[in-house]
């Protein structure tokens, strides 16, 4: 019985020492089970983006990633002028063309096996009837499940079974210069996939979204491109293409892409939610230029003044008020106007939360209960 115990304890002895020592070295090798999220299932790598050593083109990933983006047609109907039919509108103004009814084209990408669809809000925007093709023929017509339009995305829902799903990959991974493809249905002509590189990242301030954080590409996106997928050398998400700079209309090399990362926390609150939840604190904000430092007579450096506060908002509450540069929110820091709306937006409405502030007189904190954000329209909405 003796030498039965000892094999026993010797035996666990030896499986833990190999545990241990792969959990050490490989502990992908133990990363076996589903990534799941707690709202959506999703497929989701925490491979690198990066593509140094490619050498084998892109077909690889265009193979891998082609079959999760869809085609979206919509379409809106006619609206005719109410007093068309009306015999003395007729006499005096004849008889009027009918109204025909308006279509779109955009492209969008199955994220989950529930068939959860990641498309641009604008793509969708005000349609009567959206519908659905997959890259194998099928077609379905779309549930919208919600709409963000401060970052101009959209989840649609279909009720279809074996959906091949695109696997999330991890945006904040991507760096300058690396291989990606833009896959879409440029102006209706079938999908098509383009390649190029990562030209520039965090792009805000171009006056396309509220929240602004794109990925810029000189992959080629054209019309109908909307909403569909830019992706890594591994065939993974990594960004919902949105917009493109063009002076004629077409690519010029300069496209737009909204980061996975920003698509799956949107996409997470509206099927949980039904809507995006957003912190609101009331202020106006500038940025801080050498002339306005030196017109407050505050120090040069990081930070985001403050130009304007609402009366009785949460920010006036706390004791924040017209002159006061914001270095930092909640730990995060704070240079630029974009930066702040974003930290804001993130703080959970009715929670306080600690600010860094810089005055005449020195540095201090301020402690914020932020509000809950409203319409785009609302005055002081930062």
């Amino acid at each position: 019985m003796k030498r039965l115990w000892l094999v026993f304890a010797q035996s666990v002895t030896v499986l833990l020492a190999a545990f241990f020592i792969v959990a050490t070295l490989k502990p992908q090798w133990l990363d076996r089970r589903p990534h799941l999220t707690t709202v959506v299932p999703v497929l989701e790598s925490a491979a690198p983006a990066h593509s140094a050593g490619n050498t084998s083109g892109f077909s690889g990933a265009a193979r891998v990633a082609s079959p999760a983006v869809v085609s979206i047609n919509t379409s809106k109907s006619a609206v005719n002028n109410m007093h068309s039919g009306d015999p003395w509108f007729r006499f005096f103004f004849g008889d009027q063309p009918q109204a025909q009814p308006q279509t779109g084209l955009g492209s969008g990408v199955i994220v989950s096996p529930a068939g959860y669809i990641l498309t641009n809000n604008h793509v969708i925007e005000e349609a009567d009837e959206i519908e659905v093709m997959l890259n194998d023929g099928r077609k379905s017509i779309a549930q919208v499940i919600g709409t963000d339009p401060e970052t101009d995305l959209a989840i649609l829902k279909i009720e279809l079974t074996e959906l091949p799903v695109i696997t999330l990959g991890n945006s904040d991974a991507l760096s300058i210069g690396d291989q990606v493809l833009a896959i879409g249905n440029p102006f209706g002509v079938g999908q098509t996939v383009t390649g190029g590189i990562v030209s520039a990242l965090g792009r805000t301030q171009l006056g396309i979204n509220t929240f602004e954080n794109f990925i810029q590409t000189d992959a080629a996106i054209n019309p109908g491109n909307s909403g569909g997928a830019l992706v890594d050398v591994n065939g993974h998400l990594m960004g919902i293409n949105t917009a493109i700079y063009s002076r004629s209309g077409g690519s010029m090399g300069i496209g737009f892409a909204i980061p996975t990362s920003t698509a799956r926390s949107v996409m997470e609150a509206i099927v949980r939610d039904g809507q995006v939840t957003r912190g609101w604190i009331g202020v106006e904000p500038q940025e801080l230029s050498p002339e306005l430092a030196e017109s407050f007579g505050i120090p040069t450096g990081g930070g985001v003044i403050i130009t304007g506060v609402l009366q009785n908002g949460p920010a006036a509450l706390a004791g924040v008020r017209p002159g006061d540069v914001i270095t930092r929110v909640a730990g995060r820091e704070v240079g630029t106007v974009a930066q702040l709306l974003s930290a804001v937006a993130a703080l959970p409405p009715g929670s306080p939360a600690a600010m860094d502030v810089v005055r005449r007189d020195g540095k201090t904190q301020v402690t914020v209960t932020p509000g809950r954000r409203t319409a785009p329209s609302q005055p002081l909405n930062r």
